[in-house]
C-alpha cells in the first residue's frame, strides 16, 4: 500500500468522523457539547488540510490550516467565557 493510499485512506476517515461529529453537533443537549463538537469538527478540518498538503505537495494549505487553527482556538475561548457568562 503506498504513501498516496494511506493519505486517501485517513481522508475518508476524517469525513466519517466529521459526520458523526455533525449528527451529535443537531442532537447535543447543551450549548457546551454544541461547542466542544464544533472545536472537534474545527481540528479535523485542520488535520484534513495537513494531509491534503502532504498528498500535493503545496505548503499554502499548511497556512491556511494554521490559520482557521488560530481562528478556531480564538472561537473556542470567546465561546467558553460566553457560556460562564463573563463575556
Amino acid at each position: 500500500m503506498g504513501i498516496m493510499n494511506i493519505f486517501i485512506w485517513f481522508a475518508v476517515c476524517f469525513i466519517a468522523l466529521a459526520l458523526i461529529l455533525c449528527i451529535r453537533f443537531v442532537k447535543g443537549p447543551t450549548a457546551a457539547d454544541r461547542a466542544m463538537v464544533a472545536d472537534s469538527i474545527e481540528i479535523m478540518t485542520d488535520m484534513a488540510l495537513i494531509l491534503f498538503a502532504l498528498y500535493t505537495g503545496r505548503s499554502i494549505y499548511l497556512d491556511i490550516a494554521l490559520i482557521t487553527a488560530i481562528i478556531g482556538f480564538v472561537g473556542s475561548v470567546i465561546i467558553g467565557k460566553y457560556l460562564e457568562g463573563r463575556l
